[in-house]
């Protein structure tokens, strides 16, 4: 397939980001496409109202920019993939008692997957998104490295970790050498961009109002079964409502009145049971990971130093990684870690370079 390194297909979510990142394209000279993935089920008016990346109103706000820019718009059907990789997945991890990261698995498998897939049926070399991020190419190695943003409080690396040699090699993020997000919203004030003051989106973008436990309840009822809290020597302590509606490090919503402040401290799909402990029982040193990734061809198969972070919004903090077998590794803290859990990703950097991640299987007794 002849693919024109000039032609760029921008992934449009009506959001202030994606239109700048077309903006910057087009003054760069590229070719550029917009595209905005329709991925809301066509029976759910919920999310055809939704202000987020899914609702409609996110692709009138898209179609509005791109005819500014002069440049061809498409709304593409991604419904099904988005469905089985995005949505289930995210509720067939609750059920296991996990706490998922539905942002990772959207970026993985339907932004610089299908979407790149896509870009390629219509000529285009590249895919580019806003997200905050650099992607670099080092001419020592012959690889691409992804770099933290400049923009340090808007830093998205830690959902990229998952790429590989080829996707960074087809992937644009413009918006990676500004400073602030009110850099990026100047832009678009000055283009006259309907969104450029538009909030960013806090929450789930398939979830109403992130009451999660109501979306799975509503689309897996049987998911929903109670069961008891215990204490971390097992005895039992009350009823919870069904393991799909606690996380890790949990204190308020739990419903149940023990006399003092209680937080969860593990889930046990197995046995439907929620352990409740005190404070310095949500802290660990170590857990363990596995669909591991790591973006450079380098010698990982002996311990290395990093800097671990276990949630988005996270501090990276001193850790050593050991590789395991079957793609798993062990990764042990200088210091305890508040709320491992168990579901979300565990990302590893050197200075401002994104070495790779995994996903958190538990943490080490």
């Amino acid at each position: 397939m002849n693919l024109d390194k000039n032609k760029v297909v921008v992934g449009m979510s009506g959001g202030v980001d994606s239109s700048v990142a077309a903006c910057i394209l087009k003054k760069q000279g590229y070719n550029v496409i917009g595209v905005t993935m329709q991925v809301w089920p066509d029976i759910e008016e919920e999310y055809e109202n939704s202000g987020g990346c899914c609702g409609l109103s996110a692709v009138d706000d898209a179609r509005r920019v791109a005819d500014q820019l002069q440049i061809p718009f498409y709304v593409m059907n991604f419904k099904d993939i988005f469905e089985k990789k995005v949505i289930q997945y995210f509720i067939n991890d609750y059920k296991r008692g996990r706490t998922p990261n539905p942002c990772i698995a959207c970026n993985k498998f339907i932004k610089f997957d299908e979407l790149l897939r896509r870009a390629n049926q219509l000529g285009a070399y590249y895919v580019a998104t806003g997200h905050y991020a650099k992607i670099i190419y080092d001419i020592e190695t012959h690889q691409y490295r992804i770099k933290k943003s400049k923009a340090a409080g808007k830093d998205q690396t830690y959902a990229l970790y998952h790429f590989t040699q080829e996707q960074l090699a087809h992937t644009l993020m413009p918006l990676g050498d500004f400073e602030t997000k009110d850099d990026v919203r100047k832009i678009a004030s000055e283009m006259g961009f309907i969104n450029a003051y538009k909030p960013d989106s806090q929450e789930i973008c398939f979830v109403k109002n992130n009451d999660y436990g109501n979306f799975i309840e509503k689309n897996e009822p049987e998911a929903i079964e109670p069961g008891d809290f215990v204490d971390t020597a097992g005895r039992i302590l009350g009823r919870h409502r069904g393991i799909v509606h606690y996380t890790i490090g949990q204190r308020k919503g739990l419903e149940i009145a023990l006399g003092k402040r209680s937080y969860v401290t593990e889930i046990r799909p197995e046995s439907n049971q929620v352990v409740l402990g005190e404070n310095e029982d949500v802290f660990g040193i170590e857990l363990m990971a596995e669909d591991v990734n790591f973006l450079y061809s380098q010698d990982f198969n002996k311990s290395i130093h990093v800097k671990a972070q276990i949630r988005y919004n996270a501090v990276a903090s001193d850790a050593i990684v050991y590789p395991l077998e079957k793609n798993c590794i062990k990764v042990v803290f200088k210091n305890p870690q508040r709320a491992i859990t168990p579901g979300q990703a565990v990302v590893f950097y050197q200075d401002d370079l994104l070495l790779g991640g995994g996903t958190i299987t538990s943490k080490v007794r």
